[in-house]
């Protein structure tokens, strides 16, 4: 019997538009859609090359004039959080995590609403809908979670992470918090609190997207260690 596969899929390109990262830049990105049987092994090799998934498609960037995208993984058994981290997990310790099938709620779109509202106001995602979210949560072709971060006293929820299940870890495909809980550096903790579970389950990585040096939407990511970059040969140190 022959195997033949993953079936090749058809790619398409984007028009040129402003860089949300870099200012001057502009962005083009290639992309396919996930479907059918082989949805899930597509999104998993492709992930592995530097695409990421946003519902039923996966993309990449493929600007004319810049390549400063660089798809970055923690290697979670490695892990070894900065004092800093630390720091951020000892004042989260009071939450608590539940992984959720990926079913929205009125709880989280109410929460969605002030994130965006109050950090991305002017961004492409500002004034989203009900429907739209359903279908960024409930449209993945792909084994996908939500995991919500309760405070374990009151249970009002913080933050939500949008999650994809992968056999060689989780990818973190959108998350979002309280607004008003920015001494607790909420981002940071829920990076530091995938990289454990990934830890836990005995599996290498923890995928975070890209990083773009000279923004600082993204070059955050460079704080987890050990990093790796995608590199033209593959996976290599981030340093």
């Amino acid at each position: 019997m022959t195997d033949q596969g993953i079936q090749f899929p058809k790619f398409y390109v984007t028009a040129s538009s402003p860089c949300p990262y870099i200012e001057g830049q502009e962005e083009r990105k290639v992309f396919t859609e996930l479907r059918g049987p082989d949805a899930e092994a597509l999104n998993e090799a492709l992930g592995k090359v530097g695409f990421r998934r946003s519902q039923t498609v996966v993309y990449r960037p493929a600007c004319e004039t810049c390549a400063e995208c660089v798809s970055v993984r923690v290697l979670a058994q490695q892990y070894t959080p900065s004092r800093s981290q630390r720091r951020i997990a000892k004042l989260n310790a009071d939450l608590s995590a539940e992984v959720k099938p990926p079913v929205t709620t009125d709880e989280q779109f109410d929460l969605l609403s002030r994130y965006l509202g109050a950090r991305h106001g002017d961004g492409s995602m500002a004034g989203m809908t009900r429907s739209e979210f359903d279908d960024m949560v409930e449209s993945s072709p792909v084994q996908t979670v939500q995991i919500e971060y309760r405070k374990s006293i009151t249970g009002e929820l913080i933050a939500v992470a949008l999650t994809d299940e992968l056999t060689d870890g989780l990818s973190m495909v959108y998350s979002f918090f309280a607004p008003d809980m920015e001494r607790r550096s909420i981002g940071t903790y829920l990076i530091h609190d995938h990289i454990l579970r990934s830890a836990r389950a005995n599996q290498p990585h923890v995928y975070l997207g890209y990083y773009v040096k000279d923004s600082s939407k993204m070059n955050y990511k460079a704080r987890f260690k050990p990093l790796e970059r995608l590199g033209p040969n593959g996976w290599y140190p981030f340093d």
